[in-house]
């Protein structure tokens, strides 16, 4: 018996929120990815679109959407870092993910590879180079070479369902 599939058949149009609410279901870590701008100022932006994607060679990968208002700083950039968050840090995700406020204003951080701000208490720090970006829809991908890493005894952040969770190790026998 040979099924044939019809790929040229339309599909009926994907609801944008439910489409949302379904990949809010799974739960990710949270991060701030850190840069400095063009006039050596850092940015930073809460970002959630982050990946592993090689061990060897080391990369990773998160996305930006194109009118992001820091848009042009991450894609000028040539470094970044990965500011894993720890779970005491709601206040930094919450910050950084507003607009119209100055993210690093009472912040604690310290200058990282090229000067990209490593922010204070995270659960850990991947400092990266710029490999190379692809486009993705309304968002660019970055594809960043891990340059340096620190792993610090926090438990990460967790972000599901529409808000934020806690971390706990399951033990399954």
């Amino acid at each position: 018996m040979t099924v044939t599939i019809d790929t040229q058949a339309a599909l009926p149009a994907l609801d944008p929120m439910e489409l949302r609410r379904c990949l809010g279901s799974f739960v990710t870590g949270v991060t701030v990815i850190t840069a400095l701008d063009a006039h050596g100022q850092p940015e930073g932006i809460t970002a959630n679109s982050f990946s592993s994607l090689s061990l060897d060679p080391p990369l990773i990968v998160w996305s930006l959407r194109l009118n992001a208002r820091s848009f042009l700083t991450y894609q000028n950039a040539q470094q970044f870092a990965v500011n894993i968050l720890a779970q005491d840090q709601v206040p930094i995700s919450n910050r950084f993910a507003s607009s119209g406020v100055n993210r690093f204003e009472g912040i604690d951080y310290q200058a990282g590879l090229g000067g990209v701000p490593l922010i204070a208490g995270c659960a850990s720090y991947l400092e990266c180079s710029l490999q190379t970006t692809h486009p993705g829809g309304d968002h660019l991908l970055f594809v960043g070479r891990v340059e340096r890493i620190s792993t610090h005894d926090s438990k990460p952040l967790a972000y599901g369902n529409g808000g934020y969770m806690s971390v706990q190790s399951l033990h399954l026998d």
